[in-house]
């Protein structure tokens, strides 16, 4: 019985071709589409979670509160003495570790050993490190016991000797100035999977950088990251509530708190409004995992509309089975072959479009997926195939096989309210949603745009950086850079200006409310910085050899002035670090943060050495390629054969919006797929109509009606649903999208222009999408209609 339902099913699919093609292709894109957004969420819902004990692992982070105390601030860096305070005042941590992630700010040293050279950046970790994470390394109770061990990765261990045995106790020659010295190996670990965030090759001593860095016994001041490893019967939120005044119990005058989110949480959700977790990237899990709901549900209910409408013309095919003996339930077989046939069919063809998809779907997410046939993967796949074929093909196999015969023979079909009202609530639901694509296509496309635009304060343009990694004199470096075909300016600097965090509550001025806690953002620069950057001031001068030393001299932003309220700045001491400084200068406010934030206050000291040793150059425009050769031969006579590694400036601030620019891209892609797969849908729907309306079409040409009258009656009912559909959408996208712009400080205004081209997009493919079954229902020969009658 199932043989022959099959071979029926399969004879009708070749009989159907272009109706089965059309099908199947709609309903394989819209999966092909939930296959890939699946494998993405996949990936981003596994990051972090490769520990073995991921559920007790917590990052410790800092929260403090805003210059006008409305607003508390959240960051990762915590006091210096954080990790070993834990693991001995606090009997349900197990372990704690710091770890100094970005200690030169992506400047990379260099490894030599006998004559292997390599180039690399390192952390600094304490012992407990490999304790709480889960890296296999070599004899782990001998790692980092002295202040000159480090420990390396199995791949850097490759690339210095080419193996990675019998390495425990042999030495490396680290050459940045800060911390050049001999350093021993301890141990050699496995280098973090490529789902983890904290990703290094090299690791020292922390208690080394304590030793440069006094100032983070302070309470006051922070740095490291702070993990722990919880006991098995501890509480996380008992923990927080006891941690919580840990820092106030220090330092008297301290206004900031701690508080532990479980580690494995942090990437998906990283994002903090007044000290609490607010959501992240987990957003974007949960929005595009809607949207593989909702495309595949739009694929699906397509399917559907379009094998009913083919269906509707089977009633009589039917009933002539019937009357020469064919039992109900062999029809009832036959159909739902059929269906289970065709989504069979578009199930395998979306596994090989996603397939095909995948590496283009690599690139625009910057990641590398995989399609993994696993259980759950297989299962849904199933479930999926024998929901919608059943779906599918329940409206032919219950509805036109229950009709008795000799009524539909007759013509005396019945009509369905509710399956009239199901089918238009279908079409509702599909351009709902394809008019939220669109405008949040055109909201993420001018947030976007506002981005890549706004004035930042500093131009960015024709601006690259690189770190030295021999040993110089940084203002004979920047005099010989300066110097190269195509520099027009140079200067060294310490932190990234594009996104700089970090900074210090260190600070003091007359007047200053001793109740006020604020937290000021450093930037350690060089002579000519400033101009090199093309960052303007508003009132002193810059930086300047005219005036000996200048280390005592501070330049503050405009926002720093405004929060201290001082007048007239210029001339001005303030106490910094334990030192009285001198304003000599007030910058323009400029973003050295993304536009997520806002503008910060911030100040400037000088510094020509050691910390500092970044060398930003700017080239003429038009002379970049001229200017990276010659920077590339000077770099390589000086570091012995290296090769120059530089960043423009450019590309460090597009790496902020990576993430808004990939939901971009996606949502376009989506929006163009869910647009097109319900102008599908609504094919199908008008040829359904117009098959059931044939006779009485052909009765009103027979009467008068004109062609307009007769495309105007088959239209008005669709267009009536798309702007139902509009109506609803409308305010779910303002409230959507005024959400996803919440997390800019700088952003766009919801303007009318942005529905109105919505409403327009929309009716231009309902238009398209109906006109041609309308124009070629109105058109046909009457006669034709009406001759079974």
């Amino acid at each position: 019985m199932l043989n022959n339902s099959l071979t029926i099913a399969w004879r009708r699919v070749v009989k159907d071709r272009q109706f089965s093609l059309l099908n199947i292709l709609g309903l394989s894109t819209g999966l092909a589409c939930a296959i890939l957004i699946y494998c993405w969420t996949s990936d981003e819902l596994a990051v972090d979670r490769y520990n073995q004990n991921d559920p007790r692992i917590a990052q410790v982070l800092l929260n403090s509160p805003t210059s006008d105390g409305h607003a508390i601030t959240t960051a990762d860096y915590t006091p210096g003495y954080l990790a070993a305070t834990l693991t001995k005042e606090f009997p349900e941590v197990e372990s704690a570790a710091a770890v100094v992630g970005n200690p030169w700010h992506d400047k990379k040293g260099v490894l030599r050993s006998g004559g292997h050279t390599t180039a690399t950046t390192g952390v600094f970790i304490t012992r407990s490190f490999f304790d709480i994470f889960s890296l296999p390394i070599s004899d782990k109770q001998q790692v980092l016991q002295d202040k000159m061990d480090i420990v390396i990765s199995t791949d850097l261990a490759t690339r210095l000797f080419g193996t990675t045995d019998n390495l425990i106790g042999k030495t490396l020659e680290w050459s940045p100035k800060d911390y050049a010295g001999i350093y021993r190996i301890s141990g050699v670990f496995q280098k973090p999977p490529a789902n983890a965030t904290l990703q290094f090759d090299l690791a020292f001593n922390y208690s080394l950088f304590l030793d440069k860095n006094q100032k983070l016994l302070d309470w006051r001041n922070n740095d490291p990251a702070t993990f722990i490893l919880l006991k098995k019967d501890a509480s996380l939120d008992n923990f927080n509530r006891k941690i919580a005044g840990l820092i106030k119990s220090k330092n008297a005058e301290a206004k900031s708190t701690l508080f532990a989110q479980r580690y494995s949480d942090r990437y998906l959700h990283g994002v903090y409004e007044n000290g609490r977790p607010q959501g992240g990237r987990i957003e974007y899990v949960r929005l595009f995992s809607l949207i593989a709901i909702f495309i595949g549900a739009i694929a699906a209910i397509n399917f559907m509309n379009l094998s009913t409408a083919k269906s509707a013309g089977r009633i009589k095919e039917a009933s002539i089975k019937k009357v020469i003996g064919a039992k109900r339930s062999a029809l009832i077989g036959q159909y739902l072959a059929e269906s289970l046939l065709l989504t069979s069919f578009a199930v395998l063809l979306a596994l090989g479009l996603a397939v095909l998809a995948l590496p283009q779907f690599d690139h625009i997410t910057g990641k590398q997926l995989h399609l993994r046939f696993d259980v759950p993967f297989i299962t849904t796949l199933l479930v999926i195939t024998v929901i919608t074929g059943l779906a599918a093909g329940s409206y032919p196999a219950f509805y036109c096989s229950g009709f008795k015969p000799a009524a539909s023979l007759a013509g005396r079909l019945p009509k369905s309210i509710s399956e009239l009202w199901v089918r238009k609530g279908l079409v509702v639901f599909q351009f709902t949603l394809s008019a939220l694509f669109i405008i949040a296509v055109l909201v993420v496309h001018r947030q976007m745009h506002l981005v890549q635009t706004k004035n930042l304060g500093y131009d960015r343009s024709h601006l690259l950086y690189f770190h030295p990694t021999f040993e110089t004199s940084l203002p004979d470096l920047v005099q010989e850079v300066r110097r190269t075909p195509g520099v027009l300016d140079a200067a060294n600097f310490g932190q990234n200006i594009t996104n700089r965090d970090g900074g210090t509550t260190d600070i003091s001025w007359p007047g200053k409310d001793p109740a006020v806690n604020i937290s000021f953002t450093d930037l350690s620069i060089g002579y000519g910085f400033i101009e090199t950057a093309g960052i303007k001031l508003k009132a002193g001068r810059s930086f300047s050899r005219e005036y000996g030393n200048e280390k005592a001299s501070v330049i503050f932003n405009q926002a720093a002035i405004d929060i201290m309220g001082i007048k007239d700045p210029v001339g001005k001491t303030v106490h910094l670090w334990g030192t009285d400084r001198r304003i000599i200068g007030v910058a323009e406010n400029f973003h050295f943060q993304s536009l997520h934030e806002t503008i910060k206050p911030c100040f400037f000291e000088c510094n020509e050495t050691g910390f500092a040793s970044n060398i930003m150059v700017r080239v003429a425009p038009g002379a970049e390629q001229t200017a990276i050769q010659h920077l590339s031969e000077l770099y390589k006579a000086k570091s012995g054969g290296l090769a120059l590694e530089y960043t423009f400036l450019e590309d460090d601030y597009q790496r902020l919006y990576a993430a808004e620019t990939r939901v971009a891209l996606l949502a376009r892609y989506f929006a163009a797929l869910a647009v097109i797969i319900s102008g599908l849908g609504l094919f199908g729907l008008a040829a359904y109509t117009a098959q059931k309306r044939q006779k009485e079409i052909g009765i009103r040409k027979v009467i008068g009606a004109s062609t307009g009258d007769l495309i105007t009656l088959l239209s008005r009912d669709f267009l009536a649903l798309t702007g139902l559909a509009l109506l609803i959408a409308f305010p779910a996208a303002a409230w959507l999208m005024s959400r996803w712009l919440h997390g800019f400080a700088y952003r766009i205004s919801l303007s009318a222009d942005l529905f109105l081209f919505s409403t327009g997009t929309i009716l231009a493919i309902t238009i398209l999408s109906i006109g041609w079954q309308c124009m070629r229902t109105a058109l046909a020969n009457p006669i034709r209609a009406l001759r079974s009658e």
